[in-house]
């Protein structure tokens, strides 16, 4: 596959800012009890930070940096934007009836912070990853996955899952992020706008999708037996039965 190069460039200001706004984002979880949304997008961050670190630094050799400190720069991205995706994705899932304001809190985020740590300034980081080495693998990931749904759609006639709905998801929160950085002059520093939009274009299709079918799995499993306060329900639910009382729900804006 043709190399596709992932760069950020952006002032030291926006990592202050950016974790400010995440221990904010974290505070507003624990107050409407969103203690199951919090602790997902907590692990994810970890996960994230172990895929990136581990993975496609250690492992590949993909990840390089100017003017900051790698390990203490991804470890901030992974939080930033495993927390951040993976709290939006599962607020989806479960069709939260706040869903419109924490998208909407989310989405000016991502537009505002890059405007406003341009004003504040301090000094530039340039952080990059190729993509070429890895991306075969996040495509059979996404393809084995979906592939599983579609086979249990073919089969199922009662609990079928709505996989447009999780298409839908898995693009537009990767996409989100990488608009706001995109309009920020972040995700496009160095760059031709063309190879900026490849970039953009292909990581929405890949890279938050991928893992659709997995953390969709996972939602129900979890969701079939507690509440978002943690709490374990009355009467726990079996995977075919969560996946239904899942599909009647509606998001309310």
């Amino acid at each position: 596959m043709e190399e596709l190069i992932a760069r950020r460039a952006f002032p030291s200001s926006y990592i202050f800012l950016d974790t400010a706004f995440l221990i904010l984002l974290l505070g507003l979880l624990i107050w409407k009890r969103k203690y199951m949304t919090a602790i997902v997008g907590l692990v994810m961050g970890a996960v994230y930070m172990a895929v990136d670190y581990g993975i496609f630094h250690l492992l590949l050799g993909t990840r390089s940096i100017e003017g900051g400190n790698l390990f203490l720069t991804l470890l901030w991205m992974s939080m930033s934007y495993g927390f951040t995706n993976f709290i939006w994705i599962w607020l989806w899932l479960e069709k939260d009836r706040n869903l419109f304001e924490w998208s909407l809190l989310i989405l000016l985020w991502w537009f505002v912070c890059p405007i406003i740590s341009s004003f504040l300034g301090g000094h530039m980081i340039v952080i990059e990853r190729t993509t070429g080495a890895y991306h075969a693998y996040m495509a059979i990931i996404l393809i084995v996955g979906y592939i599983a749904l579609i086979i249990w759609n073919l089969k199922e006639m009662k609990a079928r899952v709505n996989i447009p709905w999780l298409l839908a998801i898995g693009i537009l929160v990767q996409a989100g992020w990488e608009i706001g950085l995109l309009l920020g002059g972040i995700r496009s520093a160095g760059l031709s706008m063309g190879d900026s939009l490849k970039t953009m274009v292909v990581n929405s299709l890949l890279e938050t999708n991928l893992g659709m079918p997995y953390v969709y799995a996972i939602f129900i499993a979890l969701t079939a037996r507690y509440s978002e306060a943690l709490k374990k329900r009355k009467t726990p639910l079996s995977f075919r039965e969560r996946i239904k009382e899942n599909n009647g729900e509606s998001v309310r804006l």
